[in-house]
């Protein structure tokens, strides 16, 4: 099995190339809002140098947000492709739960206007929905030394934190969501979910 991991929803373009063993070769690229210039390219590169081509691919699995409006639709837009035309098993994950992989974490990122996504994962499941909250409701959480969290941490005056992002892929297998109507593969938009608004 040859799988490909792609994330756009956030900062990053991700692309991670996996066998059953785990990863291969990956390739991340910051460059927000301009993921979708790039993934192409940089995707038919990867495959190049590990002399592959997208036939022996067979499984796709992508972050479904929450995250950037445009960004999550362009790894989604790639994946209905490949699942429809090309007959490949798409898969999906919280954008959330990438980012926090395997640990006993929370991750926060920035949703704008004074508020951040926030998900708590335990070995890589949700202890909780993905939420939004405004900054301040969870500042008390990021600045406990007892709680492990990842993100946009300089939303509360701290360092960002965005570790092991293609290994979380493949360790988080066991949790990918196969979507069985390519059709109707639609990113988690938190913001349109009232709520969850404070």
């Amino acid at each position: 099995m040859y799988a490909l991991g792609i994330d756009t929803s956030h900062l990053f373009l991700l692309i991670v190339l996996m066998n059953d063993d785990g990863v291969v070769d990956h390739v991340q690229l910051d460059c927000f809002k301009q993921q979708s210039e790039y993934i192409i390219g940089e995707m038919d590169a990867l495959l190049k140098r590990n002399d592959l081509s997208i036939k022996q691919i067979t499984d796709i699995v992508i972050t479904r947000g929450p995250g950037s409006y445009t960004g999550v639709r362009i790894a989604m837009t790639v994946a209905k492709v490949l699942g429809s035309i090309t007959g490949k098993n798409v898969h999906t994950l919280s954008t959330l739960q990438l980012y926090g992989g395997k640990a006993d974490c929370y991750v926060l990122m920035d949703a704008r206007a004074k508020r951040v996504y926030v998900g708590r994962y335990w070995d890589g499941k949700a202890l909780q929905d993905d939420q939004i909250f405004f900054n301040e409701e969870m500042r008390e959480i990021v600045d406990d030394e007892n709680n492990l969290c990842f993100g946009d941490l300089h939303l509360f005056g701290r360092e960002d934190r965005y570790e092991h992002l293609a290994e979380n892929f493949f360790d988080l297998k066991e949790n990918w969501q196969k979507v069985e109507d390519i059709d109707r593969l639609a990113p988690e938009y938190l913001k349109s979910r009232k709520e969850y608004l404070k």
